[in-house]
């Protein structure tokens, strides 16, 4: 058995998933294999029609797709509190008057029905939603709200001065005690059954770079100054806030993620988390 081919694998674009996927090559004891970096929702995309072999992609398209994925066990990009990139700009605060029109990013579903839920169910309001370019000031000129997240919303959060802000993430944290995962790792099944070896290999792969990265943090915080600008301080903080191993408060976070999400009806089905089975070695 085998794919007789290299395998594709999803890299999401964003520096919140550098210490998955930083250096993999150092890594990887694989053959051939082709990495494609996109934002989440190319690369929700692309696993879903199979350009794709495994990648890493939002959370709530693999509950969409559950039933065709395998997740990859300790892998993922969530938080419990302050995500610092998923963030609502709001021209008013939340307390003094619900938005009515919230304009979203375009590259990510996660977040988009993560703002939902906290709307409907927190806030119990239910504001118009119009798709936008992650560009602050033009999203705002017809909104009351905006939605950023990514590299974009670090670097709109670093000028917001005149805006209230809203961390999803901490305010998930604070309203249901439990951690967000944002990004998961995610193979199609029927790559696992004809290739558990080489899903196995990438996997070994990318939890050697995530174990590398989060203990040598110092490369990705100069390659984060360098290419998006901001201070080390700040990458640091960054880096070290986000989490990188699925524990137990990030699947329990999800799983109500995923219920709260089939009770209004972004979802159709209940989705369970099934989980690749690392294979021994031979």
């Amino acid at each position: 058995m085998g794919l007789n081919r290299p395998i594709t694998i999803g890299r999401i674009d964003y520096a919140n998933a550098w210490p998955l996927f930083h250096e993999f090559e150092k890594h990887a004891a694989l053959e051939s294999y082709e990495i494609i970096s996109r934002v989440p929702s190319e690369l929700n995309r692309m696993l879903q029609t199979g350009e794709l072999d495994l990648s890493a992609i939002s959370s709530f398209s693999y509950g969409l797709n559950a039933k065709d994925y395998i997740l990859l066990p300790h892998l993922s990009v969530g938080s419990i509190g302050n995500v610092n990139s998923i963030l609502l700009f709001m021209k008013e605060p939340i307390e003094h008057k619900r938005p009515e029109k919230i304009a979203v990013t375009t590259t990510s579903a996660t977040s988009v029905n993560l703002l939902k839920i906290i709307m409907a169910i927190y806030f119990e309001c239910s504001p118009v939603y119009s798709s936008a370019e992650p560009e602050l000031g033009s999203m705002l000129e017809t909104s009351d709200a905006a939605l950023i997240i990514g590299d974009p919303a670090i670097q709109a959060s670093w000028k917001s001065d005149g805006y209230y802000v809203i961390d999803l993430g901490r305010l998930w944290n604070e309203w249901t005690g439990l951690g967000m995962t944002y990004a998961v790792v995610a193979a199609r099944k029927e790559i696992v059954l004809a290739a558990p070896n080489v899903i196995q290999a990438v996997y070994n792969g990318l939890i050697a770079s995530k174990q590398y990265n989060k203990a040598h943090s110092g490369p990705l915080i100069a390659h984060a100054c360098s290419q998006l600008g901001g201070q080390a301080s700040y990458w640091d903080m960054y880096f070290h806030s986000l989490q990188y191993d699925f524990g137990s408060k990030l699947q329990e976070g999800l799983k109500l993620y995923f219920r709260y999400s089939k009770e209004l009806g972004l979802l159709a089905e209940d989705v369970e988390l099934t989980f690749f089975e690392e294979q021994s070695a031979q």
